[in-house]
């Protein structure tokens, strides 16, 4: 497919149709409430967060995506003016609420683009029935793949598990308060987990709540601090200083639940589980691999924190099992600005028959000339400083620079129609 047909989390102008995998802020970068270059698509969950997230945004322009299931659209080639059939379909990525992964066909071929993905044993098997059978009706020419994890380093246990871990160490310290570091959006699963283990409320902040009652979830999360322990607060107000702080009031500790190492040196004191499911299932001789896996998962860092490998998106062994799966003739990571950059195809490449690039790091590729039927994600916002020095070292290198709408406001109950595509 030429460029200046579709764009797939990119936002600038060129493209006939624009498709949005999940509403996290690395991947919405340049949408903005006055953002009007062409009909958006994206599931109904997403469509949901909209006002929320963008006051004023043109919902008019949504196209709210079935899942499993084809869509056909008429678009036309810039370069010669003819019609060109796009057909697509969406399927659940399993990475946040409203996530998908995207599956298109035509005359170009055919290319999945799965967007932030995990896809672990959690994952529905109406997700992986209906991916085999398309795939096996039409193969995939090109994967663009969720490489966040392409590593062999990078190895973590399924969700519930990872869920489970997290709710010992609570139950292990029932005289402290505890704060959870969550994102805007994602970690549901988590939150409600510990809550219905616990049988206890989770307090969120005023705009996290919000978007939780928008998901449906409307007697878990409270405001209410003299209700709960426990506090999922966001990510960017985690800190060891935070911890500390707080620790001369009342006891308390922090989990980060996250797939990366947090800080670069475990805490090397004491960092038994004292009490937890956890530590009573290690007490024996023989640890099973999967044992194994789960005491690999959970790591101290300080008096006062832990981190636990819960991850949105699919580590390595999971990555290597969906590329067998898939079975791409070529495929690209969407994930190409990261410091820590592995070309899937140095790993994966002999699944698909392609040669093996010569190194494991890469520089970041000229994405003009990489990426000229999909304009994906390039940039890792993990990092706040490093994402800022990055756009503007790409700006000076006549790359446009993405502005953030960062307004909040009240959600807005009265929407424009929002369409949605058979």
């Amino acid at each position: 497919m030429e460029s200046g047909v579709i764009s797939v989390d990119r936002w600038r102008k060129g493209s006939q149709a624009y498709f949005l995998t999940h509403m996290h802020s690395d991947h919405t970068r340049g949408l903005s409430g006055g953002w009007s270059q062409g009909p958006l698509y994206c599931s109904r969950t997403t469509a949901s967060l909209f006002p929320s997230r963008f006051p004023g945004f043109d919902l008019s322009l949504l196209r709210v995506v079935p899942l499993y299931s084809w869509t056909s659209l008429s678009l036309r080639s810039p370069s010669s003016g003819s019609t060109v059939v796009l057909h697509f379909m969406a399927i659940d990525a399993h990475h946040c609420p409203g996530s998908m992964m995207f599956l298109f066909r035509g005359d170009f071929g055919c290319f999945l683009y799965t967007g932030d993905f995990r896809w672990d044993a959690d994952a529905s098997d109406e997700a992986r029935t209906i991916l085999v059978d398309a795939i096996h009706e039409f193969p995939v020419d090109i994967l663009y793949l969720d490489n966040t994890y392409c590593n062999p380093i990078y190895s973590f246990p399924s969700r519930q598990v990872a869920a489970q871990l997290v709710a010992d160490i609570i139950a292990s310290h029932p005289s402290h308060d505890i704060i959870i570091a969550v994102d805007s959006l994602g970690k549901e699963e988590l939150l409600l987990h510990v809550s219905r283990i616990l049988n206890i409320k989770i307090w969120v902040w005023p705009e996290r709540l919000r978007t939780m009652h928008l998901l449906g979830f409307q007697d878990v999360f409270t405001t209410d601090t003299s209700l709960t322990r426990v506090r999922a607060v966001p990510r960017y107000s985690f800190s060891i200083q935070t911890l500390e702080g707080l620790n001369t009031m009342c006891p308390t500790i922090g989990i980060m639940p996250s797939g990366l190492p947090w800080v670069k040196r475990p805490f090397k004191g004491d960092d038994k589980l004292s009490g937890s499911f956890l530590t009573a299932s290690m007490k024996t001789e023989t640890i099973s691999a999967q044992k194994e896996l789960e005491a690999a998962a959970v790591h101290k860092f300080h008096d006062y924190m832990y981190s636990v490998h819960y991850s949105d998106h699919s580590c390595y062994e999971e990555i290597g099992e969906f590329i067998k799966l898939v079975k791409p003739k070529s495929m690209k990571g969407i994930v190409v600005s990261s410091s820590s950059y592995v070309d899937p195809l140095y790993y994966f490449g002999r699944i698909c028959g392609a040669n093996q690039p010569p190194q494991v790091l890469l520089m970041r590729p000229d994405i003009a000339y990489e990426f000229q039927a999909v304009r994906i994600k390039s940039y890792s916002a993990t990092d706040k400083t490093r994402v800022l020095e990055k756009e503007k070292r790409w700006k000076r290198d006549s790359h446009s620079s993405l502005k953030r709408n960062k307004k909040r406001a009240r959600i807005q109950v009265k929407c424009a129609k929002i369409l949605e595509v058979d």
